[in-house]
């Protein structure tokens, strides 16, 4: 008889359900091949997209008007630059993109892709929030892999935890091949994947900005479209 009434009183406990809308891993090349003067280019981009009013509005869109976020910078380490962000709206993105500007440089070394992927899957299983969706935004100007776990592995690893990982590669205007689009190809291939997964391109410098903010409403608008080879945005 005891049985049967715990039974009944845990059929009768609502299920835990998700406090936030979406967890989002901004996961931000810091390799040898980016510059200090990069490093903080990145950094600026993703400031001034994650307060951009209409990253804003598609915040406040969501069912639960909130996302969590953390900025993560990888290179043969990884490192937490900015902690998990609760933003709800342009005073909590603010802050956000204000301890952004401000952390040293703390990734060095070589590229460690597959390393940085379960970093983001890592930071996702271990924090406090329960998100609706789960995303790692990677970004980098490679898809060389040299220490840790192979990509590959990495990205099936976090790919069965039901995490969709999207890619804004960086092309560089002094490596002709990667301008062609092999970079964005290789990006398609070995990194994105989950529901609604995309490719968002920042071809230029001066786009760059234009690009993280792009990328940034396609993930928090997105809920349950078909993956996708590339951002329909141009």
């Amino acid at each position: 008889m005891r049985r049967l009434c715990l039974a009944l009183a845990l059929l009768a406990t609502p299920a835990a359900a998700q406090d936030t809308d979406l967890e989002l891993v901004l996961l931000a090349d810091a390799s040898g091949s980016i510059t200090p003067d990069e490093l903080m280019f990145q950094r600026e981009g993703y400031a001034q997209a994650i307060t951009d009013p209409e990253v804003l509005a598609a915040i406040g869109n969501t069912a639960y008007g909130e996302i969590a976020v953390t900025y993560v910078e990888w290179a043969a380490n990884q490192a937490q630059v900015v902690d998990w962000t609760r933003i709800r709206g342009a005073e909590d993105a603010a802050d956000f993109a204000g301890a952004l500007l401000v952390q040293p440089r703390q990734a060095y070394g070589r590229n460690a892709i597959g390393a940085a992927l379960l970093e983001g899957l890592r930071l996702m299983e271990e924090n406090d929030i329960d998100g609706w969706r789960r995303v790692i935004d990677f970004s980098g100007d490679s898809a060389n892999n040299w220490s840790g776990p192979r990509i590959e592995d990495a990205r099936a690893m976090v790919l069965a935890e039901g995490v969709t990982i999207n890619a804004l590669p960086i092309l560089r205007p002094d490596d002709p091949g990667r301008a062609q689009g092999g970079l964005e190809a290789l990006y398609e291939e070995r990194i994105i994947g989950g529901m609604g997964a995309f490719v968002e391109t920042a071809h230029s410098r001066d786009r760059f900005a234009e690009a993280v903010k792009r990328k940034l409403i396609l993930e928090i608008s997105t809920s349950g479209l078909p993956a996708t080879r590339r951002a329909a945005l141009d």
